[in-house]
């Protein structure tokens, strides 16, 4: 009876041991490639380093405060950047995951028919190449391209004009480019419901819009909550496809805010304090807007 103690004290010393053995790993990668990078980023955005003695900087590099933020909220192309960026998340949680979500309903429910071949293409272009989309895309809408050709057949006298919100062009290609993540995902969970507890709601006269708000809907809200994280975060991370597509032009237009830090520090002269600080403010609202979600998740969600 007097090692009981000993031996459960024993115990617990090895299951913490083991369990900073497997934690420590993953802890430490986290660190070196998120936190440690994010809260250096912020000092720097604080500093007035500008690129070294190469670039003519300083040579004593110092903390002067919010300068950076300051020449960074009186910019207009900032908000600009930020407006596109508004943009683009509202056509990913609004427009990409329900879109998503109907299709891989009806594909589920049996509504259409050739299931195999609607989730084939409609998910092709997540697993072509952004570049390569972004420069297709470019050729086939440009003056000489396929887009205007076709136009010309029906209308010779059809001359391309710079539209009034090129940002259009741009969000249309970004519905259609990930709209099929979203149906993978909805379809993959869409399976695990019983599919007898939606046909049981029916034989109670349920109709298939009940089964949906009242059986589908509250199994899938927590799939609902992530989608809209990764539609979030994939949104202010936009740079790729709109480097390649239009490289923010016209006149800045369809700049995006990771776009215009990326141009703030490695184009020309850098502005390193400034490129931090933009990096900072896309941080600060990808977390207010994963708080939104997972508020109003909690508040109107069900439970899987």
């Amino acid at each position: 009876m007097k090692t009981r103690p000993s031996t459960m004290l024993s115990t617990r010393r090895e299951e913490t041991r083991a369990y900073w053995l497997f934690v420590l790993p993953g802890f430490l990668i986290f660190f070196s490639v998120m936190a440690f990078p994010t809260v250096f980023s912020f000092f720097l955005s604080l500093s007035n380093y500008s690129g070294g003695k190469l670039w003519g900087g300083p040579k004593k590099v110092s903390l002067v405060g919010f300068d950076a933020y300051v020449t960074m909220f009186k910019d207009k192309y900032f908000w600009l950047a930020l407006e596109n960026n508004i943009y683009i998340v509202l056509i990913s949680v609004f427009g990409q995951i329900p879109l998503g979500f109907i299709m891989a309903y009806m594909l589920f429910r049996g509504m259409l028919k050739g299931r195999d071949f609607f989730q084939t293409v409609i998910y092709l272009p997540c697993v072509i190449s952004t570049v390569v989309i972004g420069a297709l895309w470019s050729a086939f809408t440009s003056p000489n391209g396929a887009l205007p050709s076709l136009i010309r057949l029906f209308n010779p006298a059809y001359e391309v004009q710079v539209s009034a919100n090129p940002m259009i062009k741009v969000l249309l290609v970004i519905l259609w480019m990930y709209t099929g993540t979203y149906l993978i995902i909805f379809m993959a969970n869409l399976q695990k419901i019983d599919v007898s507890v939606i046909e049981a709601s029916k034989i109670d006269g349920a109709s298939e819009m009940q089964a949906l708000r009242y059986i589908i809907l509250p199994a899938l809200s927590g799939v609902i909550v992530v989608s809209s994280i990764l539609a979030i975060s994939g949104s202010l991370k936009s740079f790729d496809l709109i480097f390649v597509m239009t490289n923010g032009g016209p006149a800045g237009r369809t700049r995006v805010l990771a776009l215009y830090m990326y141009e703030n520090a490695f184009k020309g002269a850098p502005k390193y304090p400034l490129a931090n600080a933009i990096s900072m403010v896309m941080v600060i609202i990808s977390f207010l807007l994963i708080g939104i979600t997972k508020a109003v998740e909690k508040r109107f969600g069900g439970r899987e």
